[in-house]
């Protein structure tokens, strides 16, 4: 049995090591230090057809032994969907400015770990502050475009921000291939 400590680690890392073990394994035992990752690699177990025993060994230890029934029916995919990722600000959702800013380093970081990977990742308006000086997300930006995803930024934007200099993966792009991007994929806009 495989064994997987996710002890300490920010959400999605405990989810994202669950599939690719559970990709590879029969069988996992998975270690987490709270309620809220073993809850997440529970329901993910169970939606990859695998059975889950959950044992809470004391307050911030959580035990999940998994048994995959179906581990052939999910090979990853190296393919793209033509989806575009237009994102128009430097943190994701409303709340806290903390909080936002953790939800986005979590959500392009985990991109790479999901296939298939979208062809465009759009950054506009205070988005364009992402691929220049977060160095969190432009590692992952750097993945994600070795990989073919391309990477464009409003050039616009980077010129009123005053970051055209800084622009540190993908290219600076224009309203015409940003509409004209949309306009021909699945959008989703965070």
């Amino acid at each position: 049995m495989k064994k997987i400590d996710a002890r300490g680690l920010e959400c999605p890392k405990p989810v994202i090591k669950t599939k690719n073990g559970l990709e590879k394994n029969k069988e996992l035992e998975v270690i987490v230090d709270n309620n809220v990752a073993a809850q997440n690699v529970k329901k993910l177990a169970i939606k990859m057809g695998a059975k889950v025993a959950l044992v809470k060994e004391s307050n911030d230890l959580y035990k999940l032994i998994i048994t995959n029934f179906s581990q052939k029916n999910h090979k990853r995919k190296k393919d793209f969907n033509n989806n575009v990722i237009f994102v128009k600000s430097d943190l994701l959702g409303g709340g806290e400015e903390k909080l936002g800013e953790i939800l986005i380093r979590g959500f392009i970081s985990t991109l790479i770990d999901i296939e298939p990977f979208p062809d465009k990742i759009i950054f506009m308006n205070a988005g364009v502050k992402l691929p220049c000086n977060n160095q969190e997300i432009i590692t992952s930006l750097e993945r994600l475009e070795n990989k073919g995803v391309k990477i464009l930024s409003c050039g616009t934007c980077l010129d009123f921000y005053g970051l055209q200099d800084d622009l540190q993966v993908g290219s600076i792009s224009n309203m015409y291939e940003i509409v004209d991007s949309l306009n021909k994929g699945e959008i989703l806009t965070i």
